[in-house]
Protein backbone atom coordinates (compact mmCIF):
# COMPACT_ATOMS: atom_id res chain seq x y z
CA UNK A 1 0.00 0.00 0.00
CA UNK A 2 1.31 3.52 -0.72
CA UNK A 3 2.14 6.21 2.12
CA UNK A 4 -1.14 8.00 0.07
CA UNK A 5 -3.33 5.38 0.55
CA UNK A 6 -3.54 5.67 4.04
CA UNK A 7 -5.00 9.19 4.62
CA UNK A 8 -7.82 8.10 2.02
CA UNK A 9 -8.57 4.68 4.54
CA UNK A 10 -12.11 5.11 6.72
CA UNK A 11 -10.71 5.81 10.11
CA UNK A 12 -12.48 2.21 11.07
CA UNK A 13 -9.81 0.64 9.18
CA UNK A 14 -7.15 2.76 9.93
CA UNK A 15 -7.92 2.68 13.59
CA UNK A 16 -8.07 -1.31 13.19
CA UNK A 17 -4.73 -1.47 11.32
CA UNK A 18 -2.94 0.42 14.07
CA UNK A 19 -4.73 -1.45 16.83
CA UNK A 20 -2.99 -4.47 15.28
CA UNK A 21 0.23 -2.75 14.97
CA UNK A 22 0.05 -3.73 11.11
CA UNK A 23 0.29 0.24 10.98
CA UNK A 24 2.52 2.32 12.73
CA UNK A 25 1.36 5.85 14.69
CA UNK A 26 4.58 7.22 13.80
CA UNK A 27 4.63 6.30 10.38
CA UNK A 28 1.10 7.67 9.80
CA UNK A 29 1.93 10.81 11.54
CA UNK A 30 4.82 11.07 9.65
CA UNK A 31 2.88 10.96 6.01
CA UNK A 32 0.48 13.18 7.36
CA UNK A 33 2.76 15.88 7.94
CA UNK A 34 4.72 15.40 4.88
CA UNK A 35 1.73 15.69 3.09
CA UNK A 36 0.38 18.84 4.99
CA UNK A 37 3.91 20.62 4.48
CA UNK A 38 3.69 19.71 0.80
CA UNK A 39 0.10 19.48 -0.28
CA UNK A 40 -1.08 22.03 1.97
CA UNK A 41 0.05 24.78 0.38
CA UNK A 42 -1.19 24.05 -2.93
CA UNK A 43 -4.82 24.65 -1.26
CA UNK A 44 -3.95 27.21 1.04
CA UNK A 45 -5.48 24.86 3.54
CA UNK A 46 -2.79 24.59 6.38
CA UNK A 47 -1.88 27.72 8.93
CA UNK A 48 0.54 25.78 10.91
CA UNK A 49 1.88 22.15 10.02
CA UNK A 50 2.76 20.72 14.14
CA UNK A 51 5.46 18.12 13.11
CA UNK A 52 7.41 18.29 16.80
CA UNK A 53 4.28 18.13 18.83
CA UNK A 54 2.51 15.07 16.54
CA UNK A 55 5.50 13.09 16.86
CA UNK A 56 5.73 12.68 20.26
CA UNK A 57 1.97 12.36 20.91
CA UNK A 58 2.53 9.64 18.02
CA UNK A 59 5.18 7.80 19.67
CA UNK A 60 3.29 7.76 23.10
CA UNK A 61 0.38 6.51 21.03
CA UNK A 62 2.81 3.75 19.42
CA UNK A 63 4.50 2.69 22.80
CA UNK A 64 1.07 2.42 24.84
CA UNK A 65 -0.38 0.72 22.09
CA UNK A 66 2.93 -1.89 21.99
CA UNK A 67 2.22 -2.57 25.40
CA UNK A 68 -1.55 -2.99 25.31
CA UNK A 69 -3.12 -0.36 26.31
CA UNK A 70 -5.49 0.64 23.15
CA UNK A 71 -7.86 3.42 23.73
CA UNK A 72 -10.09 3.11 21.16
CA UNK A 73 -10.70 3.18 16.76
CA UNK A 74 -9.22 6.73 17.30
CA UNK A 75 -6.17 5.81 18.92
CA UNK A 76 -2.76 7.04 16.84
CA UNK A 77 -5.11 8.42 13.82
CA UNK A 78 -3.68 11.65 12.88
CA UNK A 79 -6.34 14.97 12.76
CA UNK A 80 -6.28 18.40 12.17
CA UNK A 81 -8.29 21.41 13.51
CA UNK A 82 -10.23 24.92 12.28
CA UNK A 83 -7.86 27.54 13.45
CA UNK A 84 -10.40 29.11 15.85
CA UNK A 85 -9.50 26.19 18.14
CA UNK A 86 -7.22 26.93 20.95
CA UNK A 87 -3.98 24.61 21.10
CA UNK A 88 -1.84 25.51 24.19
CA UNK A 89 1.66 27.16 22.90
CA UNK A 90 0.73 27.13 19.04
CA UNK A 91 -0.94 30.28 17.20
CA UNK A 92 -4.78 30.58 16.44
CA UNK A 93 -4.76 33.04 14.83
CA UNK A 94 -8.81 32.62 13.81
CA UNK A 95 -7.94 33.20 10.29
CA UNK A 96 -7.06 37.06 10.98
CA UNK A 97 -4.49 39.17 10.58
CA UNK A 98 -4.87 41.00 13.91
CA UNK A 99 -4.27 37.50 15.65
CA UNK A 100 -2.09 35.49 13.83
CA UNK A 101 0.39 35.65 16.62
CA UNK A 102 -1.88 34.81 19.07
CA UNK A 103 -1.51 32.39 21.65
CA UNK A 104 -3.48 30.65 23.96
CA UNK A 105 -1.87 28.41 27.24
CA UNK A 106 -4.95 25.82 27.36
CA UNK A 107 -6.36 23.29 24.69
CA UNK A 108 -10.36 23.50 23.96
CA UNK A 109 -12.02 21.00 24.98
CA UNK A 110 -12.63 19.65 21.51
CA UNK A 111 -8.55 19.37 21.37
CA UNK A 112 -8.54 17.51 24.92
CA UNK A 113 -11.09 15.06 24.23
CA UNK A 114 -9.44 13.89 21.19
CA UNK A 115 -6.15 13.66 22.69
CA UNK A 116 -7.43 11.88 25.14
CA UNK A 117 -9.06 9.69 22.98
CA UNK A 118 -4.97 9.02 21.36
CA UNK A 119 -6.19 11.02 18.75
CA UNK A 120 -2.81 12.85 17.27
CA UNK A 121 -3.24 16.44 16.33
CA UNK A 122 -1.05 17.39 13.26
CA UNK A 123 -2.50 20.74 12.23
CA UNK A 124 -3.76 23.79 12.74
CA UNK A 125 -6.43 24.55 9.65
CA UNK A 126 -7.02 27.97 7.73
CA UNK A 127 -10.63 29.05 8.03
CA UNK A 128 -12.32 32.49 6.41
CA UNK A 129 -10.84 35.49 8.88
CA UNK A 130 -13.29 35.24 11.12
CA UNK A 131 -15.40 32.46 10.55
CA UNK A 132 -16.85 35.41 8.25
CA UNK A 133 -17.81 37.19 11.48
CA UNK A 134 -17.65 40.60 9.23
CA UNK A 135 -19.45 39.82 6.23
CA UNK A 136 -17.11 38.45 3.77
CA UNK A 137 -18.35 38.68 0.00
CA UNK A 138 -14.96 36.96 -1.29
CA UNK A 139 -13.23 33.81 -1.37
CA UNK A 140 -9.80 35.65 -0.51
CA UNK A 141 -10.80 36.45 2.77
CA UNK A 142 -8.18 35.00 4.74
CA UNK A 143 -4.37 36.14 5.17
CA UNK A 144 -3.47 32.19 4.18
CA UNK A 145 -5.54 33.23 0.51
CA UNK A 146 -8.67 31.22 -0.63
CA UNK A 147 -9.33 28.02 0.07
CA UNK A 148 -9.20 25.63 -3.09
CA UNK A 149 -10.68 22.66 -3.63
CA UNK A 150 -8.83 20.01 -4.60
CA UNK A 151 -10.57 18.35 -7.01
CA UNK A 152 -10.41 21.85 -9.24
CA UNK A 153 -8.42 24.56 -7.95
CA UNK A 154 -9.79 27.46 -9.87
CA UNK A 155 -12.76 27.01 -7.32
CA UNK A 156 -13.33 27.73 -3.74
CA UNK A 157 -13.28 25.08 -1.07
CA UNK A 158 -15.99 26.73 1.13
CA UNK A 159 -16.10 28.42 4.17
CA UNK A 160 -15.67 29.54 6.66
CA UNK A 161 -13.78 25.92 7.34
CA UNK A 162 -12.41 26.42 4.15
CA UNK A 163 -8.75 24.67 5.33
CA UNK A 164 -10.38 21.14 7.12
CA UNK A 165 -12.68 20.65 3.86
CA UNK A 166 -9.76 21.04 1.56
CA UNK A 167 -7.44 18.94 3.63
CA UNK A 168 -9.89 16.18 4.31
CA UNK A 169 -10.65 16.46 0.62
CA UNK A 170 -6.97 16.05 -0.28
CA UNK A 171 -6.15 13.37 1.86
CA UNK A 172 -3.64 15.61 4.02
CA UNK A 173 -5.93 14.35 7.59
CA UNK A 174 -7.90 10.97 7.69
CA UNK A 175 -10.63 13.86 9.92
CA UNK A 176 -10.62 17.22 10.91
CA UNK A 177 -12.80 19.73 12.98
CA UNK A 178 -14.55 22.47 11.67
CA UNK A 179 -17.52 24.94 12.94
CA UNK A 180 -20.90 26.29 11.43
CA UNK A 181 -22.60 29.12 12.75
CA UNK A 182 -24.52 29.20 9.10
CA UNK A 183 -23.27 26.69 6.71
CA UNK A 184 -19.41 26.55 7.59
CA UNK A 185 -19.14 22.55 7.76
CA UNK A 186 -21.99 21.52 5.04
CA UNK A 187 -20.94 24.25 2.50
CA UNK A 188 -16.88 23.19 2.23
CA UNK A 189 -17.72 19.64 2.66
CA UNK A 190 -20.55 20.45 -0.17
CA UNK A 191 -17.50 22.00 -1.92
CA UNK A 192 -14.45 19.55 -1.29
CA UNK A 193 -16.92 16.61 -1.52
CA UNK A 194 -16.31 15.33 2.21
CA UNK A 195 -18.42 13.81 4.72
CA UNK A 196 -19.44 16.26 7.08
CA UNK A 197 -21.38 16.38 10.45
CA UNK A 198 -23.34 19.11 12.39
CA UNK A 199 -24.52 18.29 15.29
CA UNK A 200 -27.24 19.34 17.62
CA UNK A 201 -26.61 23.03 19.28
CA UNK A 202 -25.02 21.93 22.57
CA UNK A 203 -23.89 18.40 22.18
CA UNK A 204 -20.02 19.77 21.42
CA UNK A 205 -18.39 22.19 23.90
CA UNK A 206 -17.21 25.20 22.40
CA UNK A 207 -15.03 25.73 25.54
CA UNK A 208 -11.81 27.22 23.96
CA UNK A 209 -13.69 27.88 20.49
CA UNK A 210 -13.50 31.68 18.97
CA UNK A 211 -17.24 32.95 19.65
CA UNK A 212 -18.35 34.65 16.29
CA UNK A 213 -22.45 34.06 17.67
CA UNK A 214 -22.63 32.33 20.76
CA UNK A 215 -26.43 31.27 20.20
CA UNK A 216 -25.69 29.56 16.94
CA UNK A 217 -21.60 28.20 16.94
CA UNK A 218 -21.18 24.67 16.53
CA UNK A 219 -18.13 21.93 16.49
CA UNK A 220 -18.27 19.45 13.96
CA UNK A 221 -16.33 16.72 12.43
CA UNK A 222 -15.59 16.58 8.98
CA UNK A 223 -14.49 13.29 7.59
CA UNK A 224 -14.78 10.47 4.53
CA UNK A 225 -18.05 9.19 5.58
CA UNK A 226 -20.81 8.90 7.75
CA UNK A 227 -19.54 6.60 9.96
CA UNK A 228 -15.94 8.67 10.09
CA UNK A 229 -18.47 11.14 11.22
CA UNK A 230 -19.96 9.20 14.02
CA UNK A 231 -17.03 8.03 15.27
CA UNK A 232 -15.27 11.66 15.55
CA UNK A 233 -18.44 12.47 17.36
CA UNK A 234 -18.86 9.79 20.31
CA UNK A 235 -14.70 11.27 21.27
CA UNK A 236 -16.33 15.02 21.44
CA UNK A 237 -19.87 14.83 22.70
CA UNK A 238 -20.56 15.19 26.05
CA UNK A 239 -20.78 17.07 29.16
CA UNK A 240 -18.37 20.16 29.90
CA UNK A 241 -18.79 22.48 32.76
CA UNK A 242 -17.13 24.92 31.27
CA UNK A 243 -19.43 25.61 28.38
CA UNK A 244 -22.72 26.71 29.88
CA UNK A 245 -24.70 25.83 26.65
CA UNK A 246 -23.34 22.53 27.21
CA UNK A 247 -26.62 19.89 26.69
CA UNK A 248 -24.62 17.42 28.99
CA UNK A 249 -25.55 14.49 26.36
CA UNK A 250 -23.35 11.26 25.23
CA UNK A 251 -23.22 10.04 21.48
CA UNK A 252 -22.41 6.79 21.66
CA UNK A 253 -21.66 5.11 18.49
CA UNK A 254 -19.49 1.60 18.17
CA UNK A 255 -20.54 0.31 14.83
CA UNK A 256 -23.10 1.07 11.52
CA UNK A 257 -26.35 -0.27 11.93
CA UNK A 258 -29.23 -0.38 9.50
CA UNK A 259 -31.86 1.94 10.61
CA UNK A 260 -34.69 -0.67 12.09
CA UNK A 261 -37.16 1.03 9.83
CA UNK A 262 -38.49 2.57 6.94
CA UNK A 263 -37.55 6.64 7.56
CA UNK A 264 -39.95 8.97 7.05
CA UNK A 265 -38.15 11.27 4.58
CA UNK A 266 -39.62 15.37 3.49
CA UNK A 267 -38.15 16.81 0.62
CA UNK A 268 -39.28 20.65 0.98
CA UNK A 269 -41.26 22.66 -1.83
CA UNK A 270 -38.91 24.28 -4.18
CA UNK A 271 -36.05 22.90 -2.84
CA UNK A 272 -34.48 21.36 -6.12
CA UNK A 273 -36.16 23.66 -8.47
CA UNK A 274 -33.33 26.69 -8.26
CA UNK A 275 -30.42 24.59 -8.55
CA UNK A 276 -27.97 23.39 -11.14
CA UNK A 277 -29.22 20.32 -13.23
CA UNK A 278 -26.48 18.03 -12.00
CA UNK A 279 -27.20 18.99 -8.05
CA UNK A 280 -30.85 17.83 -9.02
CA UNK A 281 -30.48 14.66 -10.75
CA UNK A 282 -27.25 13.02 -8.15
CA UNK A 283 -29.88 14.12 -5.73
CA UNK A 284 -32.72 12.41 -6.82
CA UNK A 285 -30.26 9.85 -7.79
CA UNK A 286 -29.71 9.49 -4.25
CA UNK A 287 -32.93 9.11 -3.31
CA UNK A 288 -33.69 6.28 -5.48
CA UNK A 289 -30.93 4.46 -3.79
CA UNK A 290 -32.24 4.48 -0.52
CA UNK A 291 -35.84 3.25 -1.44
CA UNK A 292 -36.01 0.09 0.78
CA UNK A 293 -34.84 2.46 3.77
CA UNK A 294 -37.01 5.41 3.08
CA UNK A 295 -40.59 6.54 2.42
CA UNK A 296 -39.95 10.09 0.83
CA UNK A 297 -42.82 12.71 0.49
CA UNK A 298 -42.08 15.40 -2.06
CA UNK A 299 -43.45 19.42 -1.70
CA UNK A 300 -43.66 19.44 1.77
CA UNK A 301 -44.63 22.70 2.94
CA UNK A 302 -41.91 24.98 4.52
CA UNK A 303 -42.64 27.34 7.79
CA UNK A 304 -43.06 30.69 6.13
CA UNK A 305 -40.79 32.76 8.65
CA UNK A 306 -37.90 35.02 7.88
CA UNK A 307 -35.12 32.60 8.37
CA UNK A 308 -32.66 34.45 6.33
CA UNK A 309 -33.13 37.86 7.98
CA UNK A 310 -33.25 36.05 11.18
CA UNK A 311 -30.02 34.36 10.91
CA UNK A 312 -28.40 37.37 9.52
CA UNK A 313 -29.70 39.64 12.43
CA UNK A 314 -28.14 37.26 14.92
CA UNK A 315 -24.23 36.67 13.11
CA UNK A 316 -24.28 40.31 12.97
CA UNK A 317 -25.18 41.75 16.28
CA UNK A 318 -23.58 39.17 17.83
CA UNK A 319 -20.23 39.14 15.85
CA UNK A 320 -19.87 42.72 16.47
CA UNK A 321 -20.18 41.86 20.27
CA UNK A 322 -17.65 39.51 20.48
CA UNK A 323 -15.21 41.66 18.01
CA UNK A 324 -16.03 44.77 19.83
CA UNK A 325 -11.93 45.45 20.80
CA UNK A 326 -11.49 44.77 17.38
CA UNK A 327 -13.78 47.48 16.16
CA UNK A 328 -12.63 49.92 18.49
CA UNK A 329 -9.49 49.70 18.06
CA UNK A 330 -9.58 50.16 13.93
CA UNK A 331 -7.68 47.17 14.03
CA UNK A 332 -10.24 45.49 11.95
CA UNK A 333 -8.72 47.47 8.68
CA UNK A 334 -6.19 44.78 8.71
CA UNK A 335 -8.09 42.39 7.72
CA UNK A 336 -7.61 41.36 4.13
CA UNK A 337 -11.25 41.74 2.34
CA UNK A 338 -12.61 44.60 1.57
CA UNK A 339 -15.34 44.05 3.07
CA UNK A 340 -14.77 42.75 6.04
CA UNK A 341 -13.07 46.15 6.84
CA UNK A 342 -15.62 47.70 7.31
CA UNK A 343 -18.92 45.13 7.53
CA UNK A 344 -18.14 44.61 11.38
CA UNK A 345 -19.66 48.60 11.86
CA UNK A 346 -23.41 47.01 10.80
CA UNK A 347 -23.76 45.31 13.81
CA UNK A 348 -22.68 48.36 16.38
CA UNK A 349 -25.88 50.61 14.12
CA UNK A 350 -28.92 47.24 14.57
CA UNK A 351 -31.12 48.18 16.95
CA UNK A 352 -31.72 46.35 20.44
CA UNK A 353 -34.98 45.94 19.22
CA UNK A 354 -34.22 44.35 15.88
CA UNK A 355 -31.54 41.74 17.58
CA UNK A 356 -34.33 40.55 20.17
CA UNK A 357 -37.41 40.61 17.41
CA UNK A 358 -34.75 37.99 15.51
CA UNK A 359 -34.20 36.18 19.24
CA UNK A 360 -37.75 36.17 19.79
CA UNK A 361 -38.67 34.64 16.42
CA UNK A 362 -37.09 31.53 16.83
CA UNK A 363 -39.25 30.28 19.52
CA UNK A 364 -42.45 29.81 16.92
CA UNK A 365 -39.34 28.18 14.24
CA UNK A 366 -38.47 25.73 16.94
CA UNK A 367 -42.09 25.22 17.14
CA UNK A 368 -42.66 24.84 13.35
CA UNK A 369 -39.65 22.37 13.16
CA UNK A 370 -40.69 20.29 16.21
CA UNK A 371 -44.22 20.16 14.76
CA UNK A 372 -42.68 19.06 11.14
CA UNK A 373 -40.79 16.15 13.04
CA UNK A 374 -43.85 14.74 13.95
CA UNK A 375 -44.68 13.43 10.46
CA UNK A 376 -41.31 12.70 9.32
CA UNK A 377 -38.02 12.02 10.49
CA UNK A 378 -35.88 13.44 7.81
CA UNK A 379 -35.50 16.25 5.87
CA UNK A 380 -33.49 16.03 2.82
CA UNK A 381 -32.25 18.26 0.42
CA UNK A 382 -29.26 19.27 -1.75
CA UNK A 383 -26.53 20.08 0.44
CA UNK A 384 -26.24 23.57 -1.42
CA UNK A 385 -27.76 24.22 -4.77
CA UNK A 386 -24.47 25.03 -6.85
CA UNK A 387 -21.12 23.62 -7.09
CA UNK A 388 -18.07 25.57 -5.68
CA UNK A 389 -17.72 28.96 -6.29
CA UNK A 390 -14.98 30.62 -8.55
CA UNK A 391 -11.74 31.51 -6.23
CA UNK A 392 -11.17 34.70 -8.05
CA UNK A 393 -14.45 36.20 -7.64
CA UNK A 394 -17.37 37.52 -5.41
CA UNK A 395 -19.84 35.43 -4.24
CA UNK A 396 -22.16 37.91 -6.30
CA UNK A 397 -20.84 36.93 -9.30
CA UNK A 398 -21.50 32.78 -9.15
CA UNK A 399 -24.48 31.10 -10.88
CA UNK A 400 -27.12 33.97 -11.34
CA UNK A 401 -30.47 32.98 -10.80
CA UNK A 402 -29.46 29.66 -9.25
CA UNK A 403 -30.37 29.06 -5.09
CA UNK A 404 -27.66 28.18 -3.43
CA UNK A 405 -28.75 28.19 0.26
CA UNK A 406 -31.75 25.52 1.34
CA UNK A 407 -33.28 25.56 4.34
CA UNK A 408 -30.61 23.11 6.04
CA UNK A 409 -28.64 26.26 6.26
CA UNK A 410 -30.38 28.71 8.13
CA UNK A 411 -33.63 26.96 9.53
CA UNK A 412 -30.63 24.34 10.69
CA UNK A 413 -28.73 26.02 12.18
CA UNK A 414 -31.51 29.08 13.97
CA UNK A 415 -33.37 26.25 15.55
CA UNK A 416 -29.89 24.25 16.64
CA UNK A 417 -30.58 20.84 14.36
CA UNK A 418 -27.92 18.24 13.35
CA UNK A 419 -27.29 18.07 9.79
CA UNK A 420 -25.27 15.37 7.37
CA UNK A 421 -24.06 16.23 4.27
CA UNK A 422 -22.39 13.80 1.79
CA UNK A 423 -20.88 13.43 -1.65
CA UNK A 424 -23.49 12.62 -4.35
CA UNK A 425 -21.45 13.10 -7.53
CA UNK A 426 -20.29 15.61 -9.69
CA UNK A 427 -21.21 18.75 -11.44
CA UNK A 428 -19.60 21.52 -13.20
CA UNK A 429 -16.04 21.22 -14.06
CA UNK A 430 -15.83 18.05 -12.17
CA UNK A 431 -17.00 19.66 -9.67
CA UNK A 432 -18.54 17.99 -6.27
CA UNK A 433 -22.30 17.74 -5.35
CA UNK A 434 -24.11 16.42 -1.82
CA UNK A 435 -27.06 15.96 -0.51
CA UNK A 436 -28.11 16.81 3.05
CA UNK A 437 -30.28 15.06 5.71
CA UNK A 438 -31.28 17.03 8.69
CA UNK A 439 -33.16 15.62 11.69
CA UNK A 440 -34.78 16.60 14.90
CA UNK A 441 -32.23 17.37 17.71
CA UNK A 442 -30.10 14.67 18.59
CA UNK A 443 -31.04 12.29 16.34
CA UNK A 444 -27.32 12.26 14.63
CA UNK A 445 -27.19 8.30 14.97
CA UNK A 446 -30.37 8.00 12.64
CA UNK A 447 -28.42 10.32 10.46
CA UNK A 448 -25.27 9.03 10.11
CA UNK A 449 -27.38 5.34 9.90
CA UNK A 450 -29.11 6.28 6.67
CA UNK A 451 -25.95 7.92 5.59
CA UNK A 452 -24.07 4.39 5.65
CA UNK A 453 -26.38 3.13 4.34
CA UNK A 454 -26.33 4.83 1.02
CA UNK A 455 -22.50 5.26 1.44
CA UNK A 456 -22.75 1.27 1.57
CA UNK A 457 -24.43 1.33 -1.86
CA UNK A 458 -22.65 4.16 -3.38
CA UNK A 459 -18.83 4.91 -3.84
CA UNK A 460 -18.67 8.99 -4.10
CA UNK A 461 -17.37 9.33 -0.72
CA UNK A 462 -14.52 7.09 -1.83
CA UNK A 463 -13.12 8.92 -4.77
CA UNK A 464 -9.77 10.96 -4.58
CA UNK A 465 -9.45 14.47 -6.17
CA UNK A 466 -6.78 12.87 -9.25
CA UNK A 467 -4.17 15.78 -8.42
CA UNK A 468 -3.92 14.55 -4.82
CA UNK A 469 -4.03 10.93 -4.81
Amino acid sequence: MADSDLMYLPIRELGARVKSRQVSPVKLAEVCLDRLEKLGPQLNAVVTVMRDFALREAHAAESEIAKGHHRGPLHGIPFGVKDLLATKGVPTTWGAEPYRKQVFDHDATVVTKLREAGAVLCAKLAMVELAGGMGYNHPDASFTGPGLTPWNTKFWSGGSSSGPGAAVSAGLVPFAIGSETSGSILTPSAYSGVTGLRPTYGLVSRHGAMALSWTLDKLGPMGRSADDCALVLAAIAGPDSADETSSGRLFPWSQVQKPARKLRVAVPKGCVEKVQPAVRENFEAALKQLADSITVTRDVEWPDLPWGPAVGAIVTAEGASAFLDLLDSGDVTQLKCPADKTGGYSGLLLSAVDYLHAMRVRKPMRAAMKKLFQSYDIIATPTRGTVAYAADKEFAGNYPGISSGPPVIAAGNLTGLPALAMPSGYGENGLPTSIAFMGAPFSEATLCSLGAVYQSRTDWHTKRPPAFA
